[in-house]
């Protein structure tokens, strides 16, 4: 009978679900909304895995005793010590088992985009961070959350560009086509209406002003400079995270560092382009790749690693060829 393994990358603004077996095929795929314990609470987090979980479950025509291993990647875990017991703990309650194991998000994006391999994951979604591992070692650099850090994140791209939207807005700006596309996106009558729009409906919600990313990205494609600019910039906080990473993880400068990228930032090929060209010109060697794998298969993968039942080459392959 073949093994089933259950991966979960949670994020700032959706959730999703791959199960697995070992022989490398997807089983089920789902999707359910944030799991950002910060905003949303231990039972909101236990909410979205039971919805995910139910809906993995009800497409493979299993029960939950069927999954041999699970690997929960949650936003947040770890970044308040206090939390992660009660954290630990949701899992068991969704699944009725305890043959699973949780850690932040950013082990799915590595797991997923190098298959395991050594080397170092950038993550830009809703936050940006890396995680790299080297020969056994490990290392997080970034991902200290919206308000004071996230550098490079869609988030903060998004941030970058209502200030600038507000600069334009009051003169402070020579106003470009970012100005025009906020406006007809966000539908205002009037420009103060960010304001209430954004802290007062919107709640300040991570997710939804992470969204705005995508009119930036779509302003510097009309040659917007205040939005090329927040690009640009964006680029280079990404590759100084992964400069960190390669020398805390113990990368020597005559070793070919494999790098590969998960968030929706990365979906945009300008920006993708833009980043590649920033990370070239750094006098490390870096090999930049395209994610084999997405986040939720990779943390199906590690479900196995951790279980002692490490996925074949043979198997990973199959996952990969399937996603090509």
């Amino acid at each position: 009978m073949m093994a089933r393994y259950l991966g979960v990358d949670g994020g700032g603004s959706k959730t999703a679900f791959a199960l697995i077996d070992d022989a490398g095929h997807v089983i089920a795929r789902a999707t359910a909304p944030t799991s950002y314990y910060f905003t949303e609470g231990f039972d909101g987090v236990e909410r979205v895995l039971a919805q995910g979980v139910a809906d993995i479950c009800g497409q493979a025509g299993i029960d939950t005793s069927d999954i041999d291993a699970a690997f929960f990647g949650i936003p947040g875990y770890g970044e308040a010590s206090g939390d992660i017991e009660q954290l630990d703990a949701v899992p068991v309650r969704v699944l009725g088992h305890d043959r699973y194991s949780c850690d932040n998000d950013m082990v799915c994006g590595w797991a997923g985009s190098l298959a395991g391999e050594d080397g170092i994951n950038v993550i830009s979604g809703t936050g940006s961070m890396t995680y790299g591992e080297r020969q056994g070692t490990g290392c997080r650099v970034g991902g200290w959350g919206e308000l004071f850090g996230d550098e490079g994140s869609a988030y903060w791209v998004a941030t970058q560009g209502l200030n600038a939207f507000s600069r334009m807005s009051d003169g402070r700006l020579t106003r470009g086509p970012l100005y025009t596309l906020i406006k007809e996106r966000l539908q205002l009558s009037g420009d103060l209406d960010v304001v209430s729009l954004v802290i007062d409906k919107w709640a300040g919600n991570r997710g939804s002003i992470a969204s705005l990313a995508t009119t930036v990205c779509e302003a510097a494609r009309m040659d917007d400079e205040a939005s090329t600019r927040i690009l640009s910039a964006a680029a280079d906080e990404l590759v100084a995270l992964i400069e960190t990473t390669r020398r805390i993880v113990g990368f020597t400068d005559q070793e070919t560092v494999p790098v590969s990228y998960s968030g929706g930032m990365f979906s945009d090929e300008r920006f993708l382009a833009l980043f590649l060209a920033v990370l070239q010109e750094r006098p490390a060697k870096y090999d930049l790749r395209r994610p084999l794998l997405d986040p939720a298969v990779g943390a199906a993968i590690y479900a196995a690693k951790h279980s002692g039942h490490s996925l074949p080459a043979r198997s990973l392959h199959q996952l990969a060829d399937t996603r090509t």
